[in-house]
C-alpha cells in the first residue's frame, strides 16, 4: 500500500509541475518535461521512472504518435518503431540517447515488432500495418523480405517467430484471424477469427512466443475480449490464462514474468501462473484511456495514457510506448530495494 500512495502523491505533485506548453522541443533534448521520478508497482514489483529517458533525434521535433512497438537488441539498443514518415524506426542507446533513425517512410507504420538472432546476427520481423504486410529488415534498415497478404487484404497488427523460424501474423485490424508462415513467407495455416468463444478473438492486437514451462506457445492478446490467450504453434486453442483486462495490446516476457500493455492507461506484471501482480501507471482520469487526443505533458509522470508497446528488457527494466499526439516512452527501473 506505501507504494501506492507514493505513486498518488507524485502524481499529484508532478501534475501541478508539468508545463503546458504546445511549441516543440529543440532537437536533440529530452521530449518530456523533466521531473521528480515517481514510483509505482505493488507486492515487491516496484518500478521507477526515469524523467527524459528518450530524447529527440536531431532534426526532429516530436516522435509522432508511437503506434507501434519495442525490441532490444543483444547490443543493448532498443528500437522503438514510429507512425511518423520522417522517422520509421527509432534506435535508443541504454541512456535514452536516439542513435539514429531507421528507413523513414519505407520503415513507418509498424505496429508489430520481434527480434530474432539468426547465425548471431539480429533481424526485426515485423507487422507494418501502414503497408498492409509483413516484412524482415537488418538492423540497419534494409528490408530483406516482403510478404503480401495471404488471401486477399489484411490489417496485419503483430508478428512473433518460433525458434523454427515460422512465422505468425496477426489480422487484428481486419478479421482477427492468424496466419502461420513458414520462413519465406508461404502460408501454412490459418486459425481463430472473429469471436467470443475459446479459441476465436476481438482484435488479436498482440503475439508473443511463450516458453516459460519449457514448451513454446502462441500467447496472443485478445484485446476486445480482453484476456489472454495460449495455441500450440499448430493453431489448436490451449486456454485463456488472464481474463478481466483493460484491452491487452502487447506483452514482453522476463523470466516467468509477463509485462502487459494494456490500453486504458496501465501497464500490468503477471506472475508465472498468469495472475496480475503489480500494476504500474494505472490513470485515474479515464478521459485519457484508450486515446490519442492527449498531449503528453497532459499525463503525469509515472502515469500512463494509452500504453501501447511494452518492453520487459534482459535487466528488469520496463519500457512503454505511449500511443498520444506526439509520441511519450517511459522508461522504468526497478526501484532500489
Amino acid at each position: 500500500m506505501k507504494s501506492i500512495a507514493v505513486l498518488c502523491l507524485s502524481a499529484a505533485l508532478t501534475s501541478s509541475l508539468l508545463a503546458h506548453d504546445d511549441s516543440p522541443l529543440p532537437a536533440g533534448q529530452p521530449a518530456a518535461v523533466a521531473v521528480g521520478p515517481v514510483t509505482t508497482g505493488q507486492n515487491g514489483l516496484l518500478f521507477t521512472t526515469v524523467p527524459g529517458w528518450a530524447q529527440l533525434p536531431e532534426g526532429v521535433k516530436q516522435f509522432g504518435p508511437l503506434h507501434g512497438s519495442i525490441v532490444q537488441t543483444k547490443e543493448g539498443n532498443y528500437l522503438i518503431s514510429s507512425d511518423s514518415a520522417a522517422i520509421g524506426v527509432l534506435v535508443f542507446d541504454k541512456t535514452g540517447k536516439c542513435l539514429k533513425t531507421l528507413g523513414g517512410k519505407e520503415l513507418s507504420g509498424i505496429h508489430g515488432m520481434t527480434l530474432r538472432e539468426e547465425n548471431g546476427v539480429d533481424f526485426i520481423y515485423a507487422a507494418q500495418l501502414s503497408h498492409h504486410r509483413l516484412i524482415k529488415f537488418d538492423l540497419e534498415g534494409k528490408i530483406l523480405l516482403t510478404v503480401g497478404a495471404p488471401d486477399g487484404n489484411w490489417n496485419p497488427t503483430a508478428i512473433a517467430v518460433s525458434s523454427d523460424g515460422s512465422i505468425f501474423a496477426a489480422d487484428g485490424y481486419g478479421t482477427s484471424r492468424i496466419f502461420k508462415l513458414d520462413a519465406t513467407g508461404k502460408l501454412l495455416k490459418t486459425f481463430s477469427g472473429r469471436g467470443k468463444d475459446d479459441g476465436k478473438t476481438e482484435t488479436c492486437h498482440g503475439l508473443a512466443i511463450d516458453k516459460r514451462d519449457g514448451v513454446e506457445k502462441l500467447l496472443v492478446c485478445d484485446r476486445e475480449n480482453r484476456r489472454l490467450s495460449h495455441f500450440d504453434l499448430d493453431g489448436k486453442f490451449l486456454k485463456v490464462l488472464t481474463e478481466n483486462l483493460r484491452r491487452p495490446c502487447a506483452v514482453s516476457i522476463h523470466g516467468d514474468q509477463v509485462a502487459v500493455a494494456e490500453l486504458e492507461s496501465r501497464v500490468v506484471i503477471l506472475d508465472k501462473d498468469n495472475k496480475v501482480v503489480s500494476i504500474l501507471g494505472d490513470n485515474p482520469n479515464k478521459s485519457q484511456w484508450a486515446t490519442n487526443n492527449v498531449k503528453p505533458a497532459d499525463i503525469p509522470e509515472g502515469i500512463f495514457g494509452s500504453p501501447h508497446g511494452v518492453l520487459f528488457d534482459r535487466d528488469g527494466n520496463v519500457v512503454v510506448q505511449d500511443w498520444n499526439l506526439t509520441g511519450r516512452i517511459t522508461f522504468l527501473k526497478p526501484a532500489a530495494k
